[in-house]
């Protein structure tokens, strides 16, 4: 389980920015830009309305999801699906990838509902950039080869103007 913060009310107006939104669910933080926002949060398993959350890691950086959305757009998704296809070494690593996911969902708390389900795709397929982005944010290099490429991708995302005022 990756190191996690404690959100601070601070960290909730931010987050509430940054997405429109207030958070739901939030365990803590999980990953925080190098300017110190919340970029990742950790969610818990089950919403307070019992609702099944199976996002353990969610994106809130706006300047990560446009980026993100800008890689999906471009068909990436169907290309790295097929290279998981073709490459048993990276299956492997994204199927440990899943199994990491899991244990620190797990870590959070059980829900029956969602058992085996991670993220993004996982383990078969890549689905949603955005959750395997925060993965490998949250867990740090070498958890998700394909997290990890996408993080390699957006190079120095956080440098780019910032597109929400937490003024």
């Amino acid at each position: 389980m990756p190191e996690l913060t404690p959100l601070t009310e601070a960290d909730a107006a931010i987050v509430e920015a940054q997405l429109g939104r207030p958070a739901r669910g939030v365990a803590a933080v999980a990953w925080r830009c190098p300017c110190g926002k919340p970029g990742v949060l950790a969610t818990e398993p089950r919403l307070s309305d019992g609702t099944p959350f199976p996002t353990t890691y969610y994106l809130t950086c706006p300047r990560a999801n446009t980026a993100c959305s800008a890689l999906e757009a471009s068909g990436l998704m169907t290309e790295m699906t097929q290279r998981l296809a073709a490459d048993p070494d990276l299956a492997a690593a994204y199927e440990a990838a899943h199994q990491a996911y899991l244990a620190d969902r797990a870590a959070l708390g059980e829900v029956p509902e969602i058992d085996g389900i991670s993220a993004g795709g996982m383990p078969n397929r890549v689905k949603c950039l955005h959750a395997l982005l925060g993965h490998a944010l949250a867990a740090g290099p070498g958890v998700n080869p394909i997290g990890d490429e996408v993080v390699a991708l957006l190079g120095d995302f956080w440098k780019r103007p910032c597109l929400v005022d937490y003024e």
